[in-house]
């Protein structure tokens, strides 16, 4: 249940230190150098948003939902997404790691060319997200649903990709070095590269 609706407000350069966000709804606001460090939110939406050098460190985000979201130049550094709904929105020079995160929607997002080495991203669904060119070396993706996302010129180097759904991944140009694949992961990756699987 939604407790407030705020809609189309500019909220600059303010503290939000450890604060309690609750079920609040923000749509087409903006928020710019606003710290959210140490910051609590549980089941906040943000639909159409933009953030830009906002720090969102060691915050706790639980249920929280940015749909169709501009993120720009803010940190996440030791925070945690947990079941979180990031689809549509785009993070550029973002820091995002690390970060802890525990499942969520992430269909459609933008990380591309986004550090994300190490991270652990199992089970998250991040079908159709555009991955182009991130670092995503020795990164955990077991069980994650990378359904037609774009991988084009990322580096997997050393990343757990077993159980991971790949059908339809556009992996050209991807650095698979020493990646951990399971019998389905390493029929699609062949698949892709125009092998013929029978």
């Amino acid at each position: 249940m939604i407790e407030e609706h705020v809609e189309a407000a500019t909220f600059r350069d303010e503290d939000w230190y450890a604060e309690e966000v609750g079920a609040r709804r923000y749509t087409g606001c903006t928020f710019r150098d606003v710290d959210l460090t140490e910051a609590r939110l549980r089941g906040t939406v943000f639909e159409s948003c933009r953030f830009d050098g906002c720090r969102f460190n060691a915050a706790e985000l639980d249920a929280v939902a940015l749909v169709g979201c501009d993120v720009n130049g803010t940190s996440f550094f030791g925070a945690t997404l947990a079941g979180c709904k990031l689809s549509g929105s785009t993070f550029s020079r973002c820091t995002l790691r690390p970060v802890t995160v525990r499942g969520g929607l992430w269909l459609g997002v933008s990380l591309r060319g986004a550090h994300l080495s190490g991270q652990d991203l199992s089970r998250v669904d991040l079908r159709e997200a555009d991955l182009a060119e991130a670092r995503l070396d020795g990164a955990v993706l077991a069980g994650a649903d990378l359904s037609r996302a774009v991988l084009r010129g990322a580096d997997l180097t050393g990343a757990d990709l077993r159980g991971a759904v790949l059908t339809g991944a556009d992996l050209r140009d991807s650095v698979l070095r020493g990646t951990r694949l399971d019998l389905a992961g390493a029929v699609a990756v062949a698949e892709h590269l125009g092998a013929v699987v029978d």
